[in-house]
């Protein structure tokens, strides 16, 4: 993981900072996870502020669901 150095981390009290620690301990996390754990409606909005905002980079993938459904997984 790369940070920009002229940004701060956000505080882990807030969705992005959950998420963000979350990613930091190794796991990957997609939509559902992230409302189940976070209450979080909008992973994406988290991700973009994370790598804009915060200056992080973070990696996606696109995966299938046993039903067929796509959906994005986040990692560090």
């Amino acid at each position: 993981m790369e940070t920009n150095s002229e940004y701060i981390t956000p505080s882990v009290d807030t969705q992005n900072g959950m998420i963000l620690d979350y990613l930091k301990s190794g796991n990957k996390i997609n939509a559902l996870q992230a409302l189940r754990l976070f209450g979080c409606f909008r992973l994406a909005s988290r991700i973009h502020d994370l790598r804009n905002k915060y200056g992080i980079e973070i990696k996606g993938t696109m995966k299938a669901g046993s039903n067929g459904k796509r959906f994005k997984e986040y990692y560090l």
